[in-house]
């Protein structure tokens, strides 16, 4: 049963959405322009083993955090969920910066991250290996007509995943919107662009790379990197995917997932189901 409710995270209030059920803990963050509900695709498509949480990070969402968008602020964020809300160690996955944010926190706070999922991104988020690592909110549509028409307007602006975006659709009395801020959107995204090897290799518990076979962010160049120069990490492609796997392809994400998480979180499961 999908359970909503409100939490303070770090003095703001924010939004949760737990899946539910007994299983392994998972924590599940949503990478730009997301919000908790992205990932009730992939909620439907794993095991009863695992027990999947997400939540509104700052400036998306219900989330009234705003201001700060560092790399350590969403960090922060994370690490302070997990210490009051979860019991830890917990399964930690990210897509895109939320991706991002994952293998940050199982750096910093090891004891916190049991195995970790990272969801198309790479461990350098500008370019060259990115070619466009911002996507331009400049111009985007404010106060339309119906949330049909909202999609539209940012279907010919380029975006490849319109239902993803939706996900964050709202309708106030001007018209239909985004919950997210542009002017937030682009101080955040800014944020995110650098270079994270020092992070990605710094962690040591079990780690799965999910690549979409035509995405822009995460190059198999880029993968085969990660891949050998972090112990205990693999990697699983999605062929003919993009960008957006939570909901574009989210019974793929979920059997990569699922199969390796049975394998990396046996022990934990063992004791779980006695």
């Amino acid at each position: 049963m999908v359970e909503e409710y409100r939490v303070v995270l770090r003095g703001s209030p924010t939004s949760v959405v737990d899946w539910g059920g007994p299983g392994v803990p998972m924590l599940a963050l949503h990478g730009h322009f997301g919000r908790g509900r992205t990932f009730a695709g992939l909620a439907q498509r794993l095991p009863d083993q695992f027990r999947l949480i997400s939540f509104d990070q700052r400036g998306h969402g219900a989330s009234e955090a705003r201001g700060d968008f560092s790399r350590g602020a969403y960090v922060a964020d994370a690490a302070e969920l997990l210490r009051q809300y979860l019991p830890a160690p917990a399964v930690v996955l990210g897509h895109s910066s939320g991706g991002v944010t994952a293998y940050q926190l199982a750096a910093r706070y090891p004891d916190l991250v049991r195995a970790l999922v990272v969801v198309d991104i790479g461990a350098v988020t500008g370019k060259p290996h990115v070619e466009h690592p911002i996507l331009d909110l400049r111009g985007w549509p404010r106060g339309v007509a119906s949330r049909h028409d909202l999609g539209r307007e940012i279907e010919i602006r380029g975006v490849p995943d319109v239902g993803y975006f939706l996900d964050s659709a709202v309708e106030r009395p001007d018209g239909w919107g985004f919950l997210f801020d542009y002017d937030d959107m682009m101080t955040s995204q800014r944020a995110a662009v650098g270079d994270y090897w020092s992070d990605w290799v710094s962690s040591s518990c079990p780690a799965l790379l999910v690549r979409g076979g035509r995405s822009p962010l995460l190059s198999a160049e880029m993968a085969r990197q990660m891949i050998e120069r972090r112990p205990n990490a693999v990697l699983c492609e999605l062929p003919g995917r993009g960008h957006f796997l939570p909901t574009e392809d989210p019974a793929g994400l979920g059997r990569a997932i699922a199969a390796f998480l049975l394998e990396a979180c046996h022990e934990a499961l063992s004791i779980n189901q006695q």
